[in-house]
């Protein structure tokens, strides 16, 4: 079994559908990072030193190879990333080793198979 990860970069408020999305489309978990930070295009603005951008998390999902691309873009939808700008971004790496998915690889066998 092969797997992509996908990374996440949301605003805190979205974190929510785009982890249901992602489950909708197979995935089988994933881990949340909160109150990350980072800059875009245009520069945060502060006040004083406190950043008046919106907070962001990171949501890391370990997914099957066949499943990621689905996932990718359902995520996408539910970010509004395409539509918003500055609302977040997702992207895929390939996994080249896995341990300590036994659980998600049974499920995930039965669902594969399905679409194959």
């Amino acid at each position: 079994m092969h797997f992509k990860m996908i990374i996440v970069f949301v605003e805190d408020r979205k974190t929510d559908a785009v982890l249901t999305a992602a489950r909708e489309k197979g995935a089988t978990g994933a881990t949340i990072i909160h109150n990350a930070r980072g800059e875009g295009l245009k520069v945060s603005k502060t006040f004083f030193g406190l950043s008046l951008e919106t907070q962001r998390d990171v949501v890391l999902l370990l997914v099957e190879e066949h499943l990621s691309r689905v996932i990718l873009e359902e995520i996408s939808i539910a970010g509004h990333f395409d539509n918003e700008p500055g609302t977040g971004i997702a992207f895929q790496l390939d996994v080249e080793d896995a341990v300590g998915v036994i659980a998600q690889a049974q499920k995930i066998t039965h669902e594969v198979e399905e679409l194959l």
